[in-house]
């Protein structure tokens, strides 16, 4: 039988607060087992934390025993039965439905077109006509159209939603669904939950007169329907969705779900193999991969001090959310490594299925969460910050196809605005936390970068290379590498060389950052481990050489590791001697 996460109550109903707010964590797990399907509008009281599994960087495997046992299974028993009773935890992902109720076309635009767009400081920033643009209070938070007094001509990117569906057939959306299917049945232009289609519309909502405005309004959504009729999503559902959005030419997935990550015990952690495996997948094909950090929830503690999976999975952007005042909520998941950035998500206005609000009669407008069920009518989560970053990510790959995703990453997490006191979160200090990751998005901000005249960040095309199972195969007598290294989102590199008995390998790095501390050992395959170290530099520091005389035939892992909290670039090259 498969194992599904089941939706969970409303975090604000009274019942659900005295529940997880006092009850330890077996008390709390024996109060979500019982199963409920979301058949109608008043049963979708669920609070969205789909769950993915992430790995620490120095977790990078599974966790010990429960973790990989549960992956060993998975493809048996992953089919479209559903099990009676809750897991724990199971392979499926709750939908982060909110906290209260809740190849890329190389027609690079110049940077000297780019800069133009960028209004002066005494130019008025543009304001579209949309008629519900003034209920899109986030969008002025995010300073969103601020860059520019016209918006720009931009080239089409292919956002891919991976959710619940979206209903295509709302005004906002036409013209820009490029491709959908569904991999839990059904029509994945029936959303009977309204998750997908909220995510959707503050992505993609078309620039004219009509409905909600996008961020990323040029975009062309590729819609990947994973939650099943009951509100739970198979992993392998996600797992094939993540796939086939790539394949269809994403560059930016946006994953508005997620699950428990505790990594001080194992038996609570959800980390997922095949999740990680589907999201190294769409970073090695280039997109760019944004994930809530998740909601307290549906963890055992409010607030919960570790971002979930899959948003802790290495090279993925992890949202967190901000209230009106500025302040990072209580549901919103803290973590020092994983939280990234942060955007508004409470009260956000959007798109939502007519199925649902027709229920609510003399409602208007029909197809907005105004009228949505009762608990999406001022929907929030963490769910609903991240596609204000997936949109991000997609108007800077309009302006500038040629941003490889760690270029977009870095621009739009280093560019971010400091959380701190004075912006309305109290217990933020000055600098990267554990609240809001770099600071809040800040779009105008992100898209001047692009025409400062300053060098953009260095790209990194070998990634994912964050293992052994991942190591990039070097060739050639003297191969030289240009990479980088990031403490929170890529703090290893691992690189293979092939060795024969007696034959000596010279390696010699050199970071390009003041202050570096990078580690260098190297490993030999073969063991049961998967590697074993065989040398290692005496201390981490910004050169670091090492020689090794091979004593047998085989491949050998080059493994490099910044250990302080600092990013850069650095050379990395590789001889051979007898």
């Amino acid at each position: 039988m498969v194992q599904r996460r089941r939706p969970l109550t409303s975090a604000s109903h009274p019942e659900y607060a005295r529940r997880g707010r006092h009850e330890g964590p077996a008390e709390r797990r024996r109060a979500r087992r019982p199963r409920r399907r979301l058949t109608g509008a008043e049963q979708r009281e669920s609070v969205e934390t789909a769950q993915i599994d992430r790995a620490r960087p120095e977790n990078r495997g599974l966790p010990p025993g429960r973790q990989a046992r549960r992956d060993d299974r998975l493809p048996a028993r992953d089919r479209a039965r559903c099990s009676g009773v809750r897991p724990d935890p199971g392979p499926v992902r709750l939908i982060f439905l909110r906290y209260r109720a809740v190849v890329n076309v190389r027609l690079a635009l110049p940077v000297a077109a780019a800069a133009a767009l960028v209004a002066a400081s005494s130019a008025a920033a543009f304001t579209p006509t949309n008629a519900y643009y003034p209920k899109q209070w986030y969008l002025d938070k995010d300073h969103a159209f601020d860059a520019w007094a016209t918006p720009p001509p931009l080239q089409p990117v292919k956002v891919a939603i991976v959710d619940s569906g979206v209903e295509c057939s709302l005004p906002d959306f036409q013209g820009q669904i490029a491709a959908k299917k569904s991999f839990v049945g059904g029509d994945p232009c029936i959303d009977t939950q309204g998750h997908g289609t909220i995510v959707a519309g503050e992505i993609a909502g078309d620039l004219n007169s009509a409905g909600v405005v996008g961020l990323a309004y040029s975009s062309q959504l590729l819609v990947a329907k994973v939650v099943a009729a009951d509100g739970t999503i198979p992993l392998k559902a996600e797992a094939d969705g993540i796939r086939w959005a790539v394949d269809q030419g994403a560059q930016v997935v946006n994953l508005s779900f997620g699950d428990v990550r505790d990594p001080l015990k194992p038996t609570l952690d959800t980390y997922s193999k095949v999740e990680a495996q589907a999201v190294a997948y769409a970073v090695k094909k280039g997109a760019v991969v944004v994930a809530a950090v998740g909601n307290s929830d549906d963890a055992y503690a409010t607030p919960w001090e570790y971002a979930s999976w899959p948003a802790a999975l290495p090279h993925v952007i992890g949202v967190a959310a901000l209230s009106h005042s500025g302040d990072v909520p209580d549901f919103s998941d803290r973590d020092p490594t994983f939280v990234d950035i942060a955007a508004p998500g409470v009260g956000i206005f959007s798109t939502f299925p007519k199925l649902l609000t027709s229920r609510q009669q003399g409602c208007t407008p029909q197809g907005y969460t105004d009228c949505a069920t009762k608990d999406y009518r001022q929907p929030a989560g963490t769910s609903f910050a991240a596609p204000q970053v997936s949109a991000a990510a997609a108007l800077l790959l309009g302006l500038l196809p040629s941003l490889t995703n760690s270029q977009v990453a870095t621009i739009l997490e280093r560019h971010a605005d400091d959380v701190d006191a004075s912006t309305g979160c109290a217990a933020c200090p000055v600098g990267r936390d554990k609240y809001s990751g770099w600071g809040r998005l800040d779009v105008q901000k992100a898209v001047a970068a692009l025409s400062s005249g300053a060098p953009l960040p260095a790209p990194d095309r070998l990634e994912p290379n964050d293992g052994v199972s991942q190591a990039h195969a070097l060739w050639g007598s003297k191969p030289a590498i240009a990479a980088t290294l990031d403490y929170w989102d890529d703090p290893k590199d691992v690189y293979r060389v092939k060795l024969t008995p007696g034959q000596r390998v010279h390696v010699l790095v050199r970071a390009q950052w003041s202050g570096a501390a990078v580690g260098l050992t190297l490993l030999r395959q073969g063991t049961n481990t998967g590697a074993t170290r065989v040398a290692k530099t005496a201390r981490p520091g910004k050169t670091q050489r090492l020689s090794y005389r091979a004593r047998k035939a085989g491949w050998y892992d080059v493994q490099l590791q910044v250990t302080h909290p600092e990013s850069g670039r650095y050379t990395l090259r590789l001889s051979k001697s007898s």
